[in-house]
């Protein structure tokens, strides 16, 4: 037993459960140092050194991104973020709260033995938390990657028993602080899971026209973004399909003179990209076809579209539907919206984001971009609304019904519902709290800090001069009244129906 528990200050019924459990724990890790486990001793020693310090979860992360599909790249994020989490608590927390001795290693026999022995205390396993963490994180995700992580994360946590570092207990609340930790990552940042929304009112079939070979179709795609794997991947798939590729300073003259001799409009990029081929289609009445190209490809992955398979098989059946688009006006700016659209602190966070996503990446310019803005000393908007001047951190504005909300924008079933979905975050002394606290309460909250309402048209009154206002990823600033409206069903886009599934 730990002469570090101090037992006199538990009353005795509680000194005998302790001490049993205690006992029960001891007892099991003799068991498993006695037991002889075919062909561990080769593998188990060495699979629990190369996850010292994470190696080998970000070696694993590594190599699922290199599959380059958008799913297993958010799966490898995502599992790292629950990995760090579950560090951070485990290394500033719970090491420090439990000081428990590591297992006396007489029992183990010498050749299971780690060269290098820990010296942190035992209690919890920091290796099964961070094992625990990742898979969890990782199968929240992608449930099929999932499956291909968990046996490996089962076996280190394992072998810090085996190697007779930890006791059993030690691995299970590890394990059990590292899946947690996974769980409050999805409630702060919801998975994508990938689910085909449904048709909410079919139309009359082909809404699109189907092109089985890709003849009318004219692409333009985002070469910033780093789709050149996928443009040719569709070209394969439609051979007959036109391809232009250029960069950003160009795309919006492009995409108009695409959208004019095209029969069918296609966009391969992130979501400002996306937006800006919508409003080409919209004034040019043409159905649109959307590639996901950009980090986050809110609208792609909410219409079903997650690679180019899907969308190829979709150009060639006809298969598409109409969606509702967002639109906002104001004294001298107009504009649409596929997404979101939002005041307050988060246009300032796109700004930060964007400054620094070209030098450090697209995930840790989100990452800084967020603590310098939730540090900030800046003071809430004020603007009218609905007859009386309120002071808010945060206006967001979905296109449709946004589910399990979180730090960032859930996802959404059904992308012909009619509705804006409007949150907003009140002001108050600094915005980190209430801004956290809306986050983690999510729409159905009934705090006075934060509310939801789902309208059809909102207008904002006396709104400053050049306040800036966000819109699927892109910035532009508004005075005076701003309007949000819906335009219900007013784009026809590519789709896979789920009958085709």
């Amino acid at each position: 037993m730990s002469p570090d528990v101090d037992l006199t200050v538990l009353k005795p019924g509680r000194h005998a459960v302790r001490a049993w459990l205690l006992g029960l724990d001891n007892r099991l890790f003799e068991v498993a140092a006695e037991r002889h486990w075919p062909g561990a001793q080769r593998v188990l020693p060495r699979l629990s050194r190369s996850a010292n310090h994470g190696v080998l979860w970000c070696a694993a992360a590594a190599a699922m991104a290199a599959i380059r599909t958008p799913r297993a790249r958010r799966a490898a994020a995502r599992g790292l973020v629950s990995l760090s989490l579950a560090s951070l608590t485990i290394n500033t927390v719970g090491k420090r709260t439990v000081r428990r001795p590591r297992p006396v290693l007489d029992p183990v026999p010498m050749i299971r033995q780690l060269k290098r022995q820990p010296i942190t205390t035992s209690f919890p396993s920091g290796h099964a938390a961070s094992a625990a963490a990742f898979a969890t994180g990782v199968a929240l995700e992608s449930p099929a990657w999932g499956a291909v992580v968990a046996p490996v994360a089962f076996s280190v946590a394992m072998s810090r028993v085996y190697t007779g570092v930890h006791f059993p207990s030690d691995v299970l609340a590890g394990a059990a602080l590292g899946a947690g930790a996974a769980f409050v990552v999805r409630s702060l940042v919801p998975a994508r899971v990938p689910v085909t929304p449904p048709v909410r009112r079919p139309s009359p079939r082909p809404v699109a026209p189907p092109l089985p070979d890709g003849e009318g179709l004219v692409l333009v795609a985002n070469a910033a973004s780093g789709t050149a794997d996928r443009v040719r991947t569709l070209r394969d798939a439609l051979p007959k399909a036109e391809v232009v590729e250029c960069e950003p300073g160009v795309i919006a003259d492009e995409l108009e003179k695409a959208a004019a001799r095209a029969r069918v409009l296609g966009v391969c990029g992130g979501d400002g990209t996306v937006n800006a081929a919508a409003a080409a289609a919209l004034r040019h009445g043409r159905p649109l076809a959307v590639l996901p190209g950009g980090t986050l490809n809110h609208f792609a992955y909410d219409l079903g579209v997650e690679d180019v398979g899907d969308l190829a098989e979709a150009i060639r059946r006809g298969e598409s539907v109409r969606v509702d688009v967002g639109r906002f006006t104001s004294a001298d700016r107009e504009g649409i919206f596929l997404n979101t659209l939002s005041l307050g602190v988060y246009p300032e966070l796109v700004r930060v984001r964007d400054h620094w996503s070209g030098r450090i990446g697209g995930w840790p310019a989100g990452v800084l971009a967020a603590l310098r803005v939730l540090r900030t000393d800046s003071h809430p908007l004020e603007v009218e609304l609905g007859g009386s001047v309120r002071p808010l951190w945060l206006l967001f504005a979905g296109n449709c019904m946004y589910h399990r909300m979180g730090l960032a924008p859930g996802r959404r079933l059904d992308l012909e519902d009619g509705k804006l979905d409007v949150r907003v975050v009140h002001g108050g002394r600094r915005p980190t709290p209430r801004l956290l606290a809306a986050a983690l309460a999510g729409p159905l909250t009934r705090s006075p800090a934060h509310a939801a309402i789902q309208v059809k048209r909102l207008r904002l009154d006396g709104v400053a001069p050049a306040t800036p206002l966000a819109y699927d990823g892109e910035v532009t600033d508004v005075t005076g009244e701003v309007t949000l409206e819906k335009l219900p069903r007013a784009l026809t886009v590519y789709r896979p129906l789920p009958e085709s599934r």
